[in-house]
């Protein structure tokens, strides 16, 4: 089946019918796809002749030692040595990576930005790419960064991946086109995508111009969390969760490789397109999710659950029950808990919370966290809700109430992020942020059983 591109097509394997057309669902499943028939091997990996005078070769992202090791057999029209050659160093200066913490800009505060706003300059993937914070360390591979995306130009003949890093796509407008090794997956508003370590593609505009967040996680893969009490059901389930078919390029052109590694991007040339996986099968894949399935839970009687019940996909880091990055939904929910604060309450933690807004009103912020923006409260500073949001939740008739028209996400990190110069100096940020709380008053006269 042929599928097509802007710059070529691909070969794609046979879909699936109905919904899942192009995708295989499940999450960390064991996938298997191929794009011509007989491409596969059967029974095991490495045959002494691959059909096709395909080449096989295994992508890992977990040591091989690992309790359940993450890896995919690819097999393919070139060994992957054949699309690389010798490196030069290339610049990218708005891709920034941890350690990054410049002399001019300070981190300690309460900050929020108004949506990065769109340009009339031809920008990839890879020159959109905006760094707001950095935490971490990408050499030591323990932390993260987040960027927002500004893309109006497809990529032609050009590819990239990071050896640093996974990366979480969260669009805010705009449709893209992610081509990679191992098949096509398309985003947009409301979807995301995770791009695993070590995967070469290229970024294509279905429709612009392309606005969204990136969460790079240079550390232990996104997975689902635990459920706990939870149990099986609700919250982000295995099955809305997409792997694209194998889909691949037998196309001779001269081509550009930009590879991040350890912070610095490198460049080099070859002959032809890297995206010549005929056929696949394994665990350590990429997949999209739409955010639309995500069935939130909550309080039934009274109370305020920790937001970690809205939590997506969760990396772990080493110490047990503190994430290196927890990616967290604030989507429309009922609220229906009696004599309770529904808001988000006051509060400072041990994480770091880097908020973004896909569309509607945030219900703790109804003023000036508008979609496309961005807020930043950094580990064990005070935050909350405004005057107005404060008043509001504590006068309001407590009967069932509907949240709608509303999706916020938060990349946490138990490290500290760092603004960037680009966050500081450049990007919109609401110099007045922190007067919101400016008019919260004292309200205490020490009066007993007064509330």
């Amino acid at each position: 089946m042929n599928r097509q591109t802007e710059t070529a097509p691909l070969v794609q394997a046979p879909s699936l019918p109905g919904p899942h057309a192009g995708y295989m669902p499940g999450f960390g499943n064991d996938f298997e796809t191929e794009a011509l028939p007989g491409a596969l091997p059967q029974g095991m990996n490495s045959p002494q002749k691959c059909n096709y005078g395909l080449y096989g070769e295994q992508l890992s992202g977990t040591a091989f030692t690992h309790e359940r090791p993450e890896r995919t057999w690819c097999y393919r029209i070139r060994p992957s040595v054949r699309h690389s050659h010798r490196y030069q160093k290339t610049e990218l200066p708005y891709w920034k990576s941890a350690p990054h913490m410049p002399d001019d800009v300070t981190s300690l505060g309460q900050y929020r930005w108004d949506p990065v706003p769109h340009t009339d300059a031809p920008l990839t993937w890879l020159t959109g790419m905006r760094t707001m914070t950095t935490a971490g360390d990408v050499n030591t591979q323990i932390g993260m960064a987040s960027h927002i995306y500004l893309v109006t130009a497809s990529m032609v003949d050009h590819y990239f991946y990071s050896a640093d890093s996974e990366m979480l796509v969260v669009p805010q407008e705009g449709r893209l086109r992610f081509c990679t090794e191992l098949g096509i997956i398309d985003v947009e508003p409301r979807e995301i995508a995770i791009l695993p370590r070590g995967l070469v593609y290229r970024v294509e505009v279905l429709e612009g111009p392309c606005r969204g967040f990136v969460c790079e996680n240079y550390g232990q893969k996104f997975d689902l969390p635990g459920r706990g009490p939870i149990g099986a059901n609700c919250m982000a389930n295995p099955r809305d969760f997409k792997a694209p078919v194998a889909a691949f390029e037998d196309r001779e052109v001269a081509s550009t490789v930009t590879i991040k590694w350890c912070g610095q991007f490198h460049e080099t040339q070859i002959a032809q397109s890297p995206l010549d996986v005929v056929a696949w099968h394994g665990n350590y894949a990429p997949y999209k999710y739409d955010l639309n399935t995500y069935c939130p839970v909550g309080a039934v009687l009274f109370d305020h659950p920790d937001p970690s019940i809205f939590t997506v996909l969760t990396a772990p880091s080493g110490p047990p029950g503190t994430a290196s990055i927890d990616f967290v939904l604030f989507r429309e929910r009922w609220m229906v808990a009696e004599d309770t604060f529904r808001p988000p309450w006051y509060h400072k933690n041990i994480m770091s919370e880097l908020m973004g807004n896909i569309y509607g009103q945030y219900d703790a912020k109804p003023k000036g966290f508008v979609p496309g923006g961005l807020s930043l409260h950094n580990m064990m500073l005070p935050h909350g809700p405004d005057r107005d949001a404060f008043e509001r939740a504590s006068n309001a008739n407590l009967g069932p109430d509907k949240l709608d028209n509303t999706m916020s996400f938060m990349f946490e990190t138990r490290f500290p992020q760092h603004l960037t110069t680009f966050a500081g100096k450049e990007a919109p940020l609401q110099d007045d942020y922190i007067d919101c709380w400016e008019s919260l008053e004292k309200k205490f006269d020490g009066t007993p059983g007064r509330k």
